[in-house]
Parts: C-alpha cells; structure tokens; sequence
C-alpha cells in the first residue's frame, strides 16, 4: 500500500482535492496560531522569533535528504509522508502547548515540509505531463484561495472554544489527508531521478558558486539578492511579532466585539482580500510598458511602502493606522513579487535560471535564520516596537539597491552553466 493505493483515483481529482485540504488545514492553523503561542503557550518575543528560525533552519538541511525519496523511491510516498509528519506536528504542538513542544514541532513540520515541497508539483506534472500541467496548477491556485477562506473561517469558529483547537483540528486534518491519499493517491508515471540530476549537497555548493559568479557579472541579479537577503534579515521577527505587538499595545473592541479569536480572523480576512486586489493590480492594471521597460521603479516603490508599513506597526499609536500598515506591507509583497519574479527572470538565461533562482530563495532564508534570533532578543530586551523599527531600517537599503540598477537592460549570457561552475 505503500507504493500503491488500493484504489487509484484520476491524478488531476487527486491533486484538486489534497490542495483544497492542505490548504484549509493550514489557514486553521495559522491563522491563530502565533496567538495560541503567545496566550496559551506563554512565549516571549524571542521563543517566538526562535520557533520560527528553528523552522526556517530545518527545511534548509533537510531540503536535500528528504528529496532522496522522491527522486529515488516514490513522489508519492514523499508527499504522503510530508502530510502525515505535518499533520503529527501540529498535534504535538497544540495538544502538549510547550515551548519544547513548539521547538519539536516546527522541527517536525519542518521535515514534513521538505518531502512535500518539490515532490508534489513533480508528481502532477508526471501524471498529467509538461504539456498538460500549465491549467492545473492555474486552477490549483484557484482552489487554495478559496480553501484558504474557508479555513480563515473555520479558525475564527473553532477559535472561540480555544486557541489550542484549529491547531490540533489541523492536525488531524493532515493525518487524515495523508491516510486518504495512501489510500487512493495513483502514480503511474513515476521514474526514478538519474544520479547525474539529483540534488546533493555537493550539487547545492556548485549551484551557489555558479550563481555567485552570475551575481557578479549581472548587477540587476547581483542586487535582486541583496534584497531578498535584507528581506529575510528583516521579516522573520515582524511576521512573528506583530500580532504581539497589537495585542501589548491596544485594545480590540471595535473588532468582532473585544474577541481576539475572531478580531485576528478578520485581519486575516481583509488582509487576504487587500493583497489578491494588489496582485491583481499588478499583474492586469499596471502598464506593461513599465513592467518590462522600467521594472525598478515599481519594485523599489513597493519595497519602499513594505519598509514604512513596518516602521508604521512599530511607532503608530491608532489601532487602525497600524491595522493599514500590516494590510499594506502584505500588499505592498503581493503586488512586487511578480514584478521582481520577470524582471530577474529577463536577467538569466536558461542555463543559469535555476540555479540562480533558487539561491535567491536560500538568500531569503538564510537572512531569516541570520537575523530572526538577534532582533527576537532584542525585543525580549528592550520592546517589540523597538526591534521593528530596527528591522524597517534593515530593510531600507534594498531600496537603494533596486533603484541603483533601473537603467541596466536586460543581457542574458549565452555562456553555458559549466562555463560558470568551472571559472
């Protein structure tokens, strides 16, 4: 059963219905789950940052392990695994409500995150084939939107009996998921990875290298790093603190009558609609003329509004103005990301595009793992509005490089990757 379900469903069905599940399972979690952390479990500024970066640390050494499965056994095993081992996660951590058990669990999910992340859009394309998979995982988006809602809800109801609940319901979501898909989940397709494809650490080193030397010769790439680099530096401890932040500093009765199950469930919920109506202005309003012509302008003003918006959270004295500062700086990443993404994307050539793509995500992370705990200790020793401030001003120089390389045109190199790796 391991390898093969007792009863194979259509993998397009299949792939609808594990991102509809997955999806929901995690806004129940999440939506609340930094309040149940700081009301239930007791956590200061610092455990908080620290749970995070844990997280962030694990999925970056276990990226590599974890893909043996799905590149070596079965895609489908790999993601059945991920679920179940996130599933177990979240129980762990809202039925045992511990700091330690927040460590473990985050370790836990972090593992689990890694046999997904790769293998499941591996999977679908298998089955249905390169040709095919372009609508499914347009209509996939679809579908993880609207789950998503519907477990913002889900976690504003279960909410209100405890904070504790959506976490572990999660839970049991995601177990249940992954005995579903044991059960019916088909793999038809499946080829194991030759050895000279795999991912290896030894792969990862030649990846970083060869995109160093590409960062060196593209000053559009070379700067598209550093702010990805000062993006993680700062956003790990204002993605775990402002909740907190509202929390110390207000009071929440205007909002669903002085409930905080319900007051972070509408946050959440305006926050989603603001930043789909700023993706959407992004990719349908803004004029294509200065997308493709003139790309830094857009990205270094967004990257601009996303710094005021978390100095806004940490100095503002309104409810509300530090309400709109949270909901732009999520706009404000909405609307730059697909911008950001096409403009590096017109700087690389296809020898050198993932590689250098994915060393701007582990530029991402490890500013995240290098940044998060200092400014967590920082807020647990002075004040949370204190190491916001700290991390807008982090972040500000990424404007200035955005806006050093708005004239660069765009060069792709015709050197072949080996040509790089072997410089």
């Amino acid at each position: 059963m391991l390898l093969r379900p007792l009863r194979e469903a259509d993998a397009t069905r299949t792939y609808y219905g594990l991102t509809a599940v997955s999806a929901f399972a995690f806004a129940l979690c999440f939506t609340l789950n930094l309040v149940f952390q700081y009301r239930v479990i007791g956590l200061d500024p610092f455990q908080m940052v620290l749970v995070g970066t844990v997280l962030e640390a694990t999925t970056f050494l276990f990226e590599v392990p974890t893909g043996v499965v799905a590149d070596l056994v079965s895609r489908r095993l790999s993601v059945i695994i991920g679920f179940l081992l996130t599933g177990l996660a979240f129980v762990v951590e809202g039925g045992i409500a511990t700091f330690a058990a927040a460590l473990l669990g985050n370790v836990v999910w972090g593992i689990g995150y890694t046999f997904v992340s790769g293998a499941l859009q591996a999977w679908i394309t298998d089955e249905v084939g390169p040709e095919h998979v372009s609508p499914v995982f347009t209509r996939g988006v679809q579908v993880d939107l609207v789950a998503s809602l519907v477990g913002i809800l889900g976690a504003g109801a279960l909410g209100l009996v405890a904070l504790r609940v959506p976490v572990i319901v999660s839970g049991v979501a995601f177990v249940a998921l992954a005995v579903a898909l044991l059960l019916v989940m088909p793999e038809r397709s499946f080829e194991p990875t030759p050895r000279g494809d795999r991912e290896t650490f030894a792969h990862l080193r030649a990846q970083f290298l060869a995109g160093l030397r590409v960062a060196r010769r593209r000053p559009v790439v070379r700067a598209l790093l550093v702010v990805s680099l000062l993006a993680g530096l700062a956003s790990e401890v204002f993605d775990r603190l402002w909740r907190v932040r509202l929390i110390e500093s207000f009071s929440l009765p205007d909002l669903a009558g002085g409930d905080e199950a319900l007051a972070f469930t509408a946050i959440a919920l305006v926050g989603t609609v603001v930043s789909l109506g700023a993706s959407l202005a992004s990719s349908r309003w803004l004029p294509r003329r200065i997308v493709e012509q003139h790309p830094a302008i857009p990205v270094a003003a967004g990257t601009a509004l996303e710094v005021m918006a978390v100095a806004g959270v940490a100095v503002l004295g309104s409810l509300w103005l530090v309400l709109g500062c949270v909901w732009l700086r999520g706009a404000s990443q909405a609307f730059t990301g697909p911008i950001e993404d096409a403009w590096l994307n017109r700087h690389l050539d296809p020898a050198t595009r993932a590689t250098v793509l994915s060393m701007n995500g582990q530029a991402d992370a490890i500013g995240q793992v290098a940044g998060g705990p200092p400014l967590g200790a920082l807020a647990s020793r002075t004040s949370i509005p204190v190491a916001l401030l700290v991390a807008s001003v982090v972040q500000a120089p990424a404007v200035a490089a955005l806006l050093s390389v708005r004239n660069v045109p765009p060069r792709p190199s015709d050197e072949p990757l080996e040509a790089v790796r072997q410089e």
